[in-house]
């Protein structure tokens, strides 16, 4: 067999100590070579000439020829290796030529005749003595031909191909040669165990050329081949942290000329791991600290989650203490992308210090990339961009003045075919428009609208960024129609409102930015495209909450948003406006609740739809349990952790809201789990009118939603949203005040104040219940406020004036009716469908007196109540008690899941910072908000909550509805008993006592225990204690639900 490799060592022996050996192979040993000990076993043998039959002799004597020539051409390329002599290398390839000339193809010799010739030609070619490397990557590729897998030397020559390869690459830098050797790696490493001679020499060199020749590529043919890279490089490799970022770099690239969220969302798993993988002192730690911080910049601009944008900065500023040193090569980048996330905290939060320390560091990144850097042009840009955002802020022309400057430049640089050139277009189109705001010169808007227009033409129709020239094109239209008042600039104004907030490659928090701002626009210059607005920013925002995979996070995406919370009351008055009370009322639903509503559709009956697809009904019956048991893991500490189940849960509700694209195909499911229409709505009204009340800054209002026919338009002439901000206000001082006065002392603000919210508010409404729609009195009607009138105690609106013929006291509300409250339409319809059955009755009575930890004062009263109670329920209730030490969160949660009926009474906590976390005081830990909600009790039916603020709203997103007595609701009590604000123990015992007199009376006659008469047992009990209990403990008590 011909030699065919490199010289690793010599070994001289006498043929007769090799013949000494006898039959017995033996083993000869090597110095190491690349930390490999190479060894060679041989077997001595003597073979006897014989006749020369059918030529072998002939042959054999040929053999012996192309032997010695293989081994002189051996002889002088081991020569020319340590003397570098080209005469030797000359010899060498004459030799290994001479013997493939006599070793034909198919001859079993001239697979290593090709590779002996390509071996000492690639040698020649590395010391630059031979300059041909094509025709020796043929004689590679054709030696490989003939040693097929199986082949003893099959992997040696994907081992040499390989290399030669990687020198043919080093002449023509082309990617073919790059991914051949990737393929050619994948098929060398299993055929080389670690710790082997040509894993080290082959794979492992292999694999480090492939991975530092890797470049950026975005496309999907360079992101599956950088796929195949990284297998090649598994955990421990030495490559791996490279393979990743080179991976992370392009899906992120990807990212931002498709906006595919699975995209960034992959790229920062990769960089993440990367640096996990990286020592503290790593070399190159910088730049995987800023690569991983551009993908999470990237992705806080398209989702908004503010731990991104947080991260970003912290690891862009650890970046820049390890280039803390002017000179270093990588500060400029350092410098910039941190100038970039601080860049983006300005425009998210407005902190003046955020951007003008942004322009600092932009400034002295672009002097470390002078005239003829390749960075130049986006850091001119990049530092354009943040003084036309400082000039928004402060109004200092100079910024803007500059920033157009700097971006004239910049486009000067950068040219039609660089990849920033549109963005530096539209970039330059919003600094125009500013500047036209100020001196109002036309040119300046022309050009604007010009530069976006060419922007858009520069731009796929599916990329991300044209959101970016929607934005400013129709930013210039509207200050054009501004100072021109040309009603076709407000058209084209709208026109490309309607494209961006309707793109589909970017973020929800941009489209919803957007279309916020499109309903201020069509609300000042009254366009008739405002419903249309508010419809598809609602739409935004839930599609958008929906992504969220914990309650708490989904309350953070709705509050981002400044003058979003008004969103559903705006839209509702704008529907008024536009004499369409039933969409009023449809929008209002959309928009509010939207926590609760989110919620609830994980726990939608499905009867019906398996009735009629029982494998849809299956499909989406697991996706329920999937999702809920996603829900909340989210957010943990550590960030990878969190993003993970982030991820699973966003891939979830990918697969649900497919599931329910199939189900609205289904007959008579064309609704499924969309906003309920009107129609859907006035079920709500089936006991008695829902009365909204609404209040925008555009009006106050009220609809009633009746039993049957169409909605009913109030308006409240007297009273504007300051007044009712006013009247919330004095409400919130007087109630305190009135809570330290003594029983007999006179209540004199809060009767002003009861006064008002009748004659402005209730009386308008009571005239149309009581003519319009001839509602008797006595009968039930159910309040549903909106905004600031949550925080108004509706039901206790009273005139306190005595009736113009002297005949006794002009009635307030609760004479005239039983009040109602409920947190939305969609909420009562709920708690009526849940009371399709009903279970055996039975009664619990949690107390907590004494709170454990200091977690507020001892309630002496509530021993007595739990006694008061128990001996007013009747033993058809089987009433049980929990209290002291027994009354543990553990405690209380369950007796909420065994029991039908429950008692409350303890200390209620409302959280103002954080809602979800509103609790009842227990023995050990607070039973929460969040720990309610995760209750599903559909045989839950009322529960009495004698606990300070169970009914008090986020003052934050009031139209949320985010309370304990809500959530009480949510989780299955179809009516409760709350509270608007601190409780007085010693006297709520007598609102207790009326309450579970009126409400068991029925029992007496051999009734059931009718949870439905809670509303009026709290009426009755209510005017039964007039003379003990003061007015403000009178009204801190109100009814939710049916």
């Amino acid at each position: 067999m011909l030699g065919n490799g490199e010289i690793i060592g010599k070994f001289q022996t006498s043929w007769d100590e090799l013949l000494d050996r006898g039959d017995e192979p033996f083993e000869l040993s090597f110095p190491p070579v690349h930390d490999v000990h190479p060894s060679l076993t041989l077997k001595a043998a003597v073979v006897h000439a014989c006749d020369n039959q059918n030529g072998t002799l002939f042959d054999s004597l040929i053999d012996c020829e192309i032997a010695r020539e293989t081994d002189a051409g051996h002889v002088r390329l081991a020569r020319y290796m340590r003397r570098k002599r080209v005469s030797y290398l000359n010899k060498a390839v004459e030799r290994f030529q001479l013997v493939l000339d006599r070793c034909p193809v198919g001859h079993p010799g001239h697979a290593a005749a090709l590779t002996n010739l390509a071996y000492a030609r690639l040698r020649g070619y590395i010391l630059n003595d031979l300059q041909d490397i094509n025709s020796t990557t043929s004689l590679f590729r054709d030696a490989l031909t003939l040693r097929p897998q199986g082949h003893p030397d099959h992997a040696l020559s994907l081992c040499q191909l390989i290399i030669a390869l990687h020198w043919h690459h080093s002449r023509e830098p082309t990617a073919v040669y790059i991914r051949e050797s990737a393929q050619l790696c994948s098929k060398l490493l299993p055929l080389c165990p670690e710790g082997t001679y040509l894993r080290s020499t082959g794979v492992d060199r292999g694999i480090d050329f492939v991975v530092h020749s890797l470049s950026v590529d975005s496309s999907d043919e360079g992101i599956h081949f950088q796929r195949v890279v990284l297998e090649l490089c598994p955990l421990g490799h030495q490559n791996r942290p490279s393979a990743l970022k080179i991976l992370s770099q392009s899906l992120s690239t990807r990212f931002l000329r498709r906006g595919s969220i699975d995209d960034i969302d992959e790229s920062i798993q990769l960089g993440r791991e990367a640096i996990s993988l990286l020592s503290e002192g790593h070399l190159q730690r910088g730049d995987y600290l800023n690569e991983l911080a551009v993908s999470l910049d990237y992705r806080f601009d398209h989702q908004g989650k503010s731990h991104d944008l947080n991260e970003s900065i912290s690891l862009c500023e650890e970046a820049l203490l390890l280039y803390r040193p002017v000179g270093h090569e990588s500060r400029d980048i350092s410098l910039n992308n941190l100038g970039g996330a601080l860049f983006t905290r300005f425009t998210k939060y407005g902190n003046i210090d955020d951007i003008k320390r942004a322009i600092s560091l932009r400034r002295e990144a672009l002097a470390l990339r002078p005239l003829g850097h390749p960075r130049r042009g986006t850091t001119l840009s990049n530092l354009a961009i943040s003084l036309n955002a400082k000039y928004g802020k402060l109004h200092v022309s100079e910024d803007f003045n500059e920033a157009i400057d700097l971006h004239r430049e910049a486009l000067r640089l950068q040219g039609h075919g660089h990849p920033n050139f549109h963005i530096t277009l539209f970039n330059l189109s919003s600094a125009l428009r500013s500047r036209f705001t100020q001196t109002l010169e036309n040119e300046d808007v022309e050009e604007a609208i010009r530069l976006c227009q060419e922007s858009l033409e520069a731009l796929p129709s599916l990329h991300p960024d044209r959101w970016f020239s929607y934005r400013w094109l129709k930013e210039a239209y509207l200050v054009r129609y501004r100072a021109q008042y040309n009603s076709a600039d407000l058209s084209l104004a709208v026109e490309n409102f309607r494209l961006a907030s309707r793109h589909p490659t970017q973020g929800f928090p941009h489209r919803i930015s957007t279309t916020l701002r499109w309903v201020d626009a069509a609300e000042i210059h009254q366009h008739d495209s405002a419903l249309e607005a508010y419809q598809i920013c609602l739409e935004l925002f839930d599609n958008h909450v929906m992504t969220r995979s914990s309650i708490i996070s989904r309350r953070e995406a709705a509050t981002a948003f400044h003058g979003a919370q008004s969103l559903p009351v705006d839209a509702a008055s704008c529907a008024i406006r536009h004499d369409n009370p039933k969409h009023a009322v449809e929008l209002a639903e959309q928009g509010r609740g939207q926590q609760w509503s989110l919620a609830s559709r994980l726990r939608t009956p499905l009867e019906d739809l398996e009735s009629t697809n029982p494998i849809l009904a299956n499909k989406l019956s697991e996706l329920r349990k999937c999702l809920s048991d996603a829900q909340g893991s989210a957010g943990s500490i550590d960030r990878a952790a969190a993003d993970r189940a982030a991820i699973e849960y966003r891939k979830l509700t990918e697969q649900w809201d497919a599931v329910v694209a199939e189900i609205h195909n289904c007959q008579g499911f064309s609704r499924f789990l969309l906003p309920p229409s009107y129609t859907d709505l006035q079920a709500a009204a089936r006991q008695g009118p829902v009365i909204i009340l609404v209040a925008s800054k555009y009006l106050c209002s009220a609809i009633i939603v009746p039993t049957s026919g169409d909605p009913y338009h109030v308006p409240l002439p007297s009273i504007v949203l300051a007044d009712l901000e006013n009247l919330k206000d004095r409400f919130a001082r007087a109630i305190p005040q009135a809570c330290k006065m003594g029983p007999t002392e006179s209540r004199a603000d809060l009767i002003v104040h009861l006064r008002a919210v009748w004659d402005d508010i209730m009386l308008p409404i009571v005239d149309v219940l009581e003519h319009a729609l001839e509602l008797k009195h006595g009968s039930r009607i159910w309040l549903c406020p909106t905004a600031t009138f949550t925080s108004i105690p509706l039901h206790a609106a009273h005139p306190f004036r005595t009736k113009a013929d002297r005949s006794g006291k002009e009635p307030c509300l609760e004479d005239l009716y039983i009040c109602s409250y409920t947190p939305t339409l969609s909420a009562l319809i709920r708690s009526r469908q849940l009371m399709k059955t009903r279970a055996t009755p039975s009664f619990v009575a949690v107390g907590q007196g004494q709170p454990g930890g200091g977690k507020g004062k001892a309630l002496l009263a509530v021993d007595s109540e739990l006694e008061l109670v128990r001996k007013l329920v009747p033993a058809i209730a089987n009433h049980t008690s929990i209290s002291g030490e027994a009354a543990t969160r553990a405690g209380a949660l369950k007796a909420l899941e065994q029991n039908t009926w429950v008692h409350l009474a303890c200390h209620g906590k409302q959280d103002h910072d954080q809602p979800y976390n509103s609790h009842f005081v227990m023995r050990d830990e607070s039973l929460t908000l969040l720990d309610i909600m995760e209750e599903d009790i559909p045989h839950a039916e009322f529960a009495f909550l004698s606990a300070c603020h169970t009914a008090v709203g986020d003052k934050e997103t009031p139209d949320e509805v985010i309370h304990l007595a809500a959530g009480l609701q949510f989780s299955g009590f179809k009516s409760v008993v709350g509270t608007l604000w601190e409780v007085d123990d010693a006297v709520a015992k007598h609102i207790v006592e009326a309450f579970y007199e009126n409400i068991f009376k029925s029992l007496e006659d051999g009734g059931i225990m009718d949870y439905t008469k809670a509303a009026w047992a709290l009426n009755r009990a209510t005017h039964a204690v007039k003379t003990k209990v003061p007015l403000e403990q009178r009204m801190v008590f109100i009814h939710i639900g049916v």
